[in-house]
């Protein structure tokens, strides 16, 4: 990756539950600037990629950079969007509170968010089509209004790099569709999108750059000369799943 900035680098990274390995050997670069996908079949590892990346998991061995440094250097500069199902939707909270939550790292946590912060996450709310649910109990909103709601949190957050997993699943095609104009509005701002993805058909619509991962790295480039049939066989061998329909 000649002239190039990666934003994220991962050096020999080996992340195992128990004894079972689960990420083997990771070798990764991501430049600057990129709408990326990190795409493989289920129990692939893309979730503990992620996690990996965020520090959120400790690997038996390997390190994660983002720009070169080591990852509480930019710890601000990170925002993250879970999967759907690992948030407690229970949590008695506004969407407007979830959304003013993204300022805390910013902030920190003696100061408590004011008058500037709040119109932040209204403005932030009206962008993914929220504003009107701003006092709504997180609870009372269906998957794609939560899905809207904490891309608006990590949207607040101002940050270098996004790390979202599977922020599609669950919602409708429309909901989908303005997820990507945001996503490629924050690429055009020069941020780096990093994208747990597992729809085949739209990797060559949405995204510019592609992780192909089966436990360990399979193929890791621009979408034009990484994406093809033979890369995504070794990446879904044994899955049953009909690449010439895909690419």
């Amino acid at each position: 990756m000649e002239h190039k900035i990666c934003a994220v680098e991962v050096h020999d990274l080996t992340v195992a539950y128990d004894t079972t390995p689960v990420l083997w050997d990771i070798d990764l670069e991501i430049p600057k600037g990129s709408l990326a996908a990190i795409v493989g079949p289920n129990g692939a590892g893309k979730t503990t990629l992620i996690k990996a990346m965020l520090g959120l998991i400790k690997p038996l061995s390997g390190e994660v950079l983002f720009f070169a440094n080591e990852q509480n250097a930019h710890k601000n500069d990170i925002a993250y969007v879970p999967q759907s199902g690992s948030v407690d939707w229970d949590f008695p909270a506004t969407a407007l509170d979830i959304v003013t939550m993204g300022r805390y790292g910013r902030l920190g946590w003696l100061r408590r968010p004011g008058k500037a912060e709040k119109q932040m996450a209204l403005e932030m709310l009206d962008k993914v089509g929220m504003l009107g649910f701003a006092s709504r109990q997180i609870s009372q909103l269906s998957g794609g209004q939560q899905q809207r709601v904490f891309l608006a949190r990590a949207l607040i957050q101002q940050a270098e790099i996004y790390l979202m997993d599977e922020p599609f699943k669950g919602v409708d095609a429309q909901t989908e569709k303005a997820f990507v104009v945001l996503l490629k509005e924050l690429k055009r701002q020069g941020k780096t999108v990093i994208v747990v993805h597992h729809d085949l058909q739209t990797v060559t619509e949405y995204f510019d750059w592609v992780t192909l991962i089966n436990l360990k790295i399979i193929a890791n480039g621009p979408v034009a000369e990484t994406y093809n049939e033979a890369n995504l066989n070794r990446t879904y061998k044994g899955h049953g799943i009909r690449l010439k329909e895909v690419v």
